[in-house]
């Protein structure tokens, strides 16, 4: 990537719809709420800890982030499909970060009538299928008791987005993307070119993903892709530093409703944000790794700047995708200064996986919220663990305590297993 790609001035005559950010919601192995799980950022918390969810004392991997059980209200009028999604660790994550969403939202009756008779509210998700548990279907088969087909759509990718879409009585686009640990980024692009093409009003956008079973402890282990220490699960998670030695699965769900800036005016809501940008690109190397020269990376981040009509010095912080594993990182750290040149050096950068761990299909999302809130507060998360930072990582660390300090523009990376790419950048909302 030439050295005039940084400099370049950004794309003139837009001419698309400017699309905000009115509603969020988080569940995550932080918080069942996005303060809940905001202020355990900003206080340096640890969500990783031994898994509860399966006995996994014969497993290489014992530890992983779990999110606290949660009771979600308000799910009696749905579909019998629907109280089926609902009933599942899945649905409940997806249906309670679009609840918070749309609550924190204020849509008003009219406006949601509106949207709705109109078709002018879409959903769009990032979700990977569900696994069923084998100890239960091996006993199902002996016993020749298999679920009904009914039980096993709920495993299906789309059952999420179709949920959300019943609970908001969307009539607009449903789609969902299933390109792992970007996912739920890209889902915030395609709402994010939905609305400014004039396709709908609102999308309620993000992703959901629950990993923590025996098959997928089991797979990513014999990939080596875990950290191991089981000794002290809570120091496991050490993105960017020299004794990493893999991320640490986790589950959770983060939800945003996008609006064209003309409709969230008329309705008087309070605007959190400019969704500014996207980016995605693919890296076509190998499916598990990442090209050493983090070229796939840094092409996903100069087209988010390009589209975001910013140049490299506009961005303040970037949540970076920083898995803690060996080949991610030095990676994404050399796609940010092939990305950002001179500037490299002084944009702080952060990984909040060293919290929560991996939420793949809802990290993007996610972390997305959180570089949305580090732009509204003015304090950007520091990475946990982060004792011996790695020379291969040469950018801006955030370690110990968070970075007071106020910017107008952040940027939020995810990058997926089998190539993919996404970025999404966020500024603060000047009236």
């Amino acid at each position: 990537m030439s050295e005039s790609t940084v400099s370049n001035p950004p794309l003139e005559g837009w001419g698309e719809r400017e699309v905000v950010i009115t509603g969020v919601g988080m569940v995550t192995p932080l918080g069942r709420s996005t303060m809940e799980t905001w202020r355990a950022l900003c206080a340096g918390e640890n969500g990783i800890g031994p898994i509860t969810r399966f006995d996994a004392s014969t497993f290489p991997v014992q530890f992983a982030a779990e999110c606290q059980q949660i009771d979600i209200i308000g799910h009696q009028g749905l579909s019998a499909r629907g109280k089926r999604i609902v009933s599942s660790q899945k649905g409940r994550l997806a249906f309670a970060a679009a609840q918070e969403a749309w609550v924190m939202a204020c849509v008003d009756e009219t406006t949601a009538e509106k949207w709705t008779a109109d078709g002018k509210l879409g959903v769009c998700l990032g979700s990977e299928a569900g696994r069923p548990d084998l100890e239960t279907v091996a006993t199902q088969i002996k016993d020749q008791t298999l679920p009904s087909v009914e039980a096993l759509d709920v495993l299906s990718p789309q059952a999420p987005a179709e949920l959300v879409a019943e609970m908001l009585g969307a009539t607009g686009p449903i789609s969902v993307v299933s390109t792992a640990c970007t996912s739920s980024s890209q889902a915030i692009g395609e709402g994010l070119f939905r609305i400014r093409r004039g396709e709908v009003e609102a999308m309620m956008v993000g992703g959901v993903d629950v990993l923590i079973d025996p098959l997928m402890v089991t797979g990513f282990s014999l990939l080596g892709a875990l950290s191991t220490r089981n000794d002290a699960p809570e120091k496991a998670s050490r993105p960017f530093d020299k004794d990493r030695d893999g991320f640490v699965l986790g589950e959770g769900a983060g939800m945003l409703l996008l609006e064209s800036l003309a409709s969230a005016k008329a309705r008087g809501a309070v605007i959190l944000g400019h969704l500014r940008g996207f980016g995605c690109s693919c890296n076509a190397y190998r499916i598990t790794d990442s090209p050493p020269d983090g070229r796939g990376a840094a092409q996903s981040m100069t087209d988010a700047l390009r589209d975001a009509r910013l140049l490299a010095k506009d961005i303040g912080y970037i949540n970076a995708h920083g898995t803690s594993t060996p080949m991610n990182d030095p990676s994404e750290s050399r796609g940010i200064q092939t990305a950002f040149g001179e500037w490299a050096p002084l944009i702080p950068v952060s990984s909040t996986k060293s919290m929560m761990g991996h939420l793949v299909a809802a990290c993007g999302a996610v972390e997305t919220i959180v570089a949305l809130l580090a732009v509204r507060e003015g304090v950007l998360p520091a990475t946990r663990n982060l004792d011996n930072p790695d020379p291969e990582c040469a950018i801006r660390h955030i370690q110990g305590s968070p970075l007071r300090i106020d910017i107008e523009h952040a940027m939020s990376n995810a990058f997926g297993f089998g190539g993919s790419n996404g970025t999404v950048v966020v500024s603060k909302w000047r009236s």
